[in-house]
């Protein structure tokens, strides 16, 4: 069995998102915790505060029995920095316990300029979510090298041991991008069809999103 951790803005939390989750539970037979980052580091501030969207992630998962939200870095002070996540986790599992971080291919292409990136493979294993279209051949040199030898094909490969290898989880086209979401809030267009109902609802009950702000990467 193998502990699969999500982490991500979620700003807000999308359809996209929970396919990606949902692919990782079918691909590993594995539940997955959704961590919502409460000072994102690498973006902009998010248009939500962080318990609107930890309380957004409760909603979106509501009806996916092998989803949970785990609150962990919004209890954190300072910028919530993935290497220091991975050090408590690990310090709660057995040393032997097989860990994964999920993330977009994004994210991963900038995992260079992440803090302390160069212990993150070695307290993680790595799963990829790529959407058609996404090269992942061109990542940066330093990237790149660090990374020689740690890819696979096969999910056994992660079960197997603790940590350290880097799995591309290859998804369907999905048309969600939060910054995207948040314009079309902003803006009066269409959008409940990409976030689940109860999520749509509470958008629309606490007016979140609703002034137009500077763009942000996709999230």
């Amino acid at each position: 069995m193998i502990r699969i951790l999500y982490g991500g803005t979620f700003d807000p939390v999308h359809n996209g998102h929970l396919a990606v989750a949902d692919a990782a539970v079918a691909r590993f037979d594995s539940d997955v915790s959704l961590l919502p980052s409460a000072d994102p580091p690498h973006r902009a501030p998010p248009g939500a505060s962080a318990q609107q969207r930890a309380t957004m992630l409760d909603l979106a998962v509501a009806g996916h029995p092998r989803l949970q939200v785990d609150r962990r870095e919004l209890r954190r002070t300072g910028p919530s920095y993935t290497v220091d996540t991975l050090i408590q986790v690990r310090a709660e599992i057995e040393p032997d316990a097989s860990l994964a971080w999920l993330l977009g291919a994004d994210a991963f292409r900038d995992l260079h300029r992440w803090h302390r990136w160069r212990e993150l493979p070695d307290l993680a294993h790595w799963i990829v979510a790529v959407r058609p279209g996404c090269a992942m051949d061109d990542l940066d040199p330093q990237l790149r090298d660090a990374l020689t030898g740690r890819w696979t094909i096969d999910p056994s490969t992660l079960t197997a041991s603790p940590s350290g290898r880097v799995f591309r989880l290859d998804l369907p086209p999905r048309p969600e991008a939060a910054s995207d979401l948040r314009e079309r809030i902003a803006t009066g267009r269409p959008w409940e069809d990409q976030v689940p109902p109860a999520v749509a609802a509470c958008i629309r009950a606490q007016r979140l999103y609703a002034q137009p702000r500077r763009s942000t990467p996709p999230a």
